[in-house]
């Protein structure tokens, strides 16, 4: 050992609210794989912060090796960090990894001479490899996954999936920095399946981790103040009876060393459970668990193109039941811009999809990422997608340029109007008087929102738009409209006030309250929320506790009185 050497690991997230779980993977590899005088410490930041101010907490440091983890929502900041670390730090030797890079190698080590190594794959080990071999200064040649220079040759490793379980990530350091933020938790490695968009079939087959050491990380995660943690195994229940009892753990600690208000998040293949699974998950408190399902589309042709194997007919079974407990949030995705997809067929999905009701459905839109085999056959796969991160799909040979927008469109409809949950009843309502499918209903306001400046609106100024966009539709009843809408308004906003589209000045309000009050009282510690429906001459009113942690919503009451007089 010539030298001390110290190097940082870096992670830019999407959000503040998001940890990350890589750069300290790769410091559990620091620890166990590198030689003694060899120090690595993590930096995590975020795309939404000046990136002067990253760049002054790495420099702090000194790092003589600077790691960057590198995903296709942070990369281009990542490029743009990498250069102004450089001008700072002339002599750091900077490395990167992660799915981004892993697979464009070559591509990443010719654009930007600055880097001088990618790893492609997991890292753990050639991360501590690359620290031993700089601080020796010996060769870096035979470190699996490392991509490098060799005078003017591009040297490309496959990617790194060793038979190893990877050391825990979660150390004191990790703890104190997670800070209440949403936490992850990974149980395995690789995938069972080989979906032609994702990246997670070249990852080699599931490797899962000591059971008891997936327990044990599960409690500590519950204990840290955080109130949601996401496990990030691909599917986690490909293994049946090892989901089962990891799901029975949780039941069973539960408000004893899991406190209560933690949830826990999956991400399952929903035509995989069996029937004790969906017995076993109806039995966990209510909002300790929830589930994203991702059904990617129900056309039989375009499943089949992808190498998605589902079993749509219990999908949808499963769901349903899964709903019926009502004891989980239930979150199914779609994707815009698949094989063989057109507007009718996406259309077709969309409504089955939204028909199972479940608590969010996004529809996302497909991205070719490197490595992923889309991306690598064209011929097969044939679109346009944008060059740039994160490589959108733009057009098809079933969906035209103008159509996607148009998907776009609705997607943003969707969100609002349906997955903030602040719309359910008036959803409700308008699909049972509209006539129109699910779809044609968020498709066609989409392209209403998308004629006005709705994205700097307000909750309040949207739904004054949702409500004077829907009360011009000819089979619906304006009255019944804004009585739905006031109900998801009191039932979803703790303010207790509506806003100004659906306020109606009427002293019968205060009379109504004041005999309600007399008969059935109040809790006055507990703030409460009043209106007046007029289609049925009720007095709704909402106490702001015990929300409901998995619709979000709190109890909407309703009292009879009299309107006429």
């Amino acid at each position: 050992m010539k030298d001390r050497l110290n190097a940082v690991i870096c992670s830019l997230n999407s959000q503040y609210i998001h940890s990350s779980l890589a750069p300290w993977c790769l410091l559990a590899g620091v620890e166990k794989y590198c030689h003694d005088g060899i120090t690595a410490k993590v930096v995590e930041g975020t795309i939404n912060e000046e990136p002067q101010k990253v760049l002054e907490r790495i420099i702090s440091s000194r790092p003589m090796v600077l790691g960057f983890c590198c995903y296709i929502w942070n990369v281009t900041t990542v490029i743009a960090l990498v250069k102004m670390v450089k001008e700072q730090l002339p002599e750091c030797i900077i490395f990167l990894g992660g799915p981004e890079v892993s697979y464009n190698a070559k591509e990443m080590l010719k654009n930007y001479p600055m880097v001088e190594y990618v790893v492609s794959g997991e890292g753990e080990e050639p991360v501590a490899r690359i620290l031993n071999a700089i601080a020796n200064q010996s060769e870096i040649t035979g470190i699996p996954g490392l991509c490098y220079r060799r005078g003017d040759e591009i040297v490309v490793a496959d990617s790194h999936t060793p038979c190893e379980i990877p050391p825990s990530p979660y150390t004191e350091s990790y703890f104190e920095a997670l800070k209440g933020r949403i936490a992850y938790l990974e149980t395995s490695r690789g995938c069972p399946f080989s979906c032609a968009f994702c990246l997670s079939g070249r990852c080699g087959g599931v490797r899962h981790y000591d059971l008891e050491r997936a327990k044990h990380e599960m409690l500590l995660l519950a204990n840290s103040g955080t109130q949601t943690i996401k496990l990030v195994d691909r599917t986690f229940n490909a293994n049946s009876r090892r989901a089962k009892e990891m799901f029975r753990f949780i039941i069973e600690h539960y408000r004893i060393d899991i406190p209560e208000g933690v949830c826990f998040h999956f991400e399952i293949a929903g035509d995989l459970l069996d029937e004790e699974s969906i017995a076993l998950i109806g039995k966990a408190p209510v909002g300790s668990m929830q589930f994203e399902i991702g059904l990617q589309s129900f056309n039989a042709q375009t499943l089949m193109d992808i190498n998605r194997k589902t079993n749509v007919n219990r999908l949808k079974k499963n769901i349903a039941a899964l709903l019926k407990n009502e004891n989980a949030h239930i979150h199914i995705d779609l994707i815009a811009g698949l094989p063989h997809e057109d507007m009718k067929s996406f259309k077709e999905s969309f409504n089955t999809a939204f028909e199972l009701s479940p608590h969010m459905l996004q529809m996302g839109f497909l991205k070719l990422l490197h490595g992923a085999p889309m991306r690598e056959n064209s011929e097969e796969f044939p679109c346009d997608y944008d060059i740039k991160p994160p490589y959108v799909v733009k057009k098809t040979p079933w969906l035209s340029e103008g159509e996607m927008m148009l998907l776009h469109q609705t997607e943003h409809t969707l969100d609002r109007l349906y997955n903030r949950g602040r719309f359910h009843r008036t959803l409700a309502y308008l699909l049972s008087t509209m006539q129109k499918t699910p779809f044609d209903i968020f498709f066609e306001f989409g392209q209403f929102l998308d004629k006005t400046d709705e994205v700097q609106k307000s909750l309040d100024d949207f739904t004054a738009l949702v409500f004077s966009y829907f009360a011009s539709q000819t089979t619906v009843d304006k009255t019944t409209l804004r009585d739905c809408m006031v109900c998801d308004r009191l039932a979803t906003n703790s303010s207790g006030k509506l806003p100004k589209a659906l306020r109606v000045e009427d002293p019968m309000l205060k009379m109504s309250i004041k005999k309600l009050e007399q008969i059935n009282g109040r809790k006055k510690a507990v703030k409460r929320g009043y209106a007046l429906l007029y289609g049925k001459s009720l007095l709704a009113y909402v106490d702001y506790e015990d929300k409901n942690p998995v619709t979000g919503e709190y109890v909407l009451h309703t009292y009879p009185v009299n309107l006429e007089t």
